[in-house]
């Protein structure tokens, strides 16, 4: 058994160097098209962080190291069908590069983010089938398993690209939450759903080296929605593998929906909490500001690189409180998580308060 286990480690270490390396090589390339053809983000852009011309295609790299290295190793599982995962992330793949060199409008880009859902939940049948408990709620019907499925792949896939906002936060945040899954699935012997978050955070390490500050080059739509995408997709196997079912062996991971949220919270809390403003204050959830946690966080004052680390430190502490407290059962760990983000955004509110009025006062807690 230890021999088997020390093949899976060497074939691990191979995809992450493989997956790392073919990032480095593909990148210099990438930059020096870019600057040849004058392929620069969008500088005058209210919401952009930078005062000059960066290429934001680095999600190319990203792509090409993924599904060169997915293709490969070989890694077939017989829960995870490579050739939807493939075929899903390609669709994808064209529509953020549209996106990043001409533009795509926001009602085409839910559209094909809706097919590519679509194609990994009804005929990849990638799908909750449950609600696991929650609200005592166990089994569902296809239909609603299906909607719901979809709807978490597109809102992961969009919350990923609404994070894309600062130099490393994206990338950090895929590391994290794939480096948990990874672990997660190790530890549940789903050696091959591990190896496919492995090749998704390689292609991200050697990304990370261009992209921390100063940045040389942005990871655009085609890399934030395909890292999104794999996300999701982890996050659906990794929930639906440790599903309770009656008469059968305990599952290897307790609270695993509550877990799924922990992991994930960084991007699902940001993009909830901002889609909740827009329409408060009475605009389309989907219309671009600088309101962003990312964002509040820089105006107090901090870097980008400082800022990456911040929200990621507090993902992982979020990920730890709910593995020491699994036992609370999923209905008490996810409402613990949402009030911990709460409080972690009315800390940061609190701080701009007394930032921008310079001074601390007790009103600055409410208004």
């Amino acid at each position: 058994m230890a021999e088997y286990l020390n093949s899976y480690y060497v074939y691990y270490i191979l995809i992450v160097v493989f997956s790392v390396l073919i990032t480095l090589l593909c990148i210099p390339s990438i930059l020096h098209v870019a600057r040849t053809r004058h392929l620069y983000d969008d500088v005058g852009h209210f919401r952009k962080q930078h005062d000059h011309g960066i290429p934001r295609l680095g999600g190319v790299a990203i792509f090409a190291s993924f599904t060169v290295t997915l293709l490969l190793f070989s890694m077939v599982d017989k829960n995870l069908p490579v050739s939807y995962l493939l075929t899903s992330s390609i669709v994808l793949f064209a529509m953020g590069l549209k996106d990043d060199l001409s533009g795509v409008n926001s009602s085409t880009k839910f559209l094909i983010q809706f097919f590519v859902a679509a194609i990994l939940v009804l005929l990849g049948d990638i799908r909750f089938t449950s609600m696991y408990g929650i609200l005592g709620v166990y089994e569902i019907s296809y239909v609603v398993s299906a909607i719901i499925s979809i709807l978490f792949i597109m809102l992961i896939v969009n919350a990923f690209n609404l994070i894309d906002g600062i130099d490393g936060l994206a990338g950090a945040t895929c590391i994290v939450v794939n480096g948990t899954f990874t672990a997660l699935f190790i530890y549940m012997k789903h050696y091959e759903l591990a190896a496919i978050s492995l090749a998704i955070i390689g292609a991200v390490i050697g990304f990370l080296r261009f992209n921390l500050t100063p940045a040389k080059i942005f990871m655009g739509d085609t890399g934030s929605l395909l890292i999104g995408l794999i996300s999701a997709i982890m996050a659906v196997k990794f929930i639906e593998e440790n599903k309770f079912v009656a008469g059968h062996t305990s599952p290897a991971v307790f609270s695993a929906p509550a877990l799924g949220f922990a992991i994930l919270i960084g991007p699902i809390f940001d993009t909830l909490r901002v889609f909740v403003l827009r329409i408060i204050n009475g605009v389309s959830p989907f219309t671009a500001d600088r309101n962003h946690i990312h964002h509040r966080v820089l105006r107090l004052g901090f870097n980008h690189m400082q800022t990456t680390l911040i929200l990621v430190g507090i993902n992982i502490i979020t990920i730890i409180m709910v593995l020491m407290f699994s036992e609370l059962g999923n209905l008490a760990l996810m409402g613990l998580i949402l009030i911990n983000s709460l409080v972690f955004n009315w800390g940061i509110t609190i701080c701009l308060r007394t930032k921008e009025r310079e001074g601390f006062a007790i009103g600055h807690l409410f208004a």
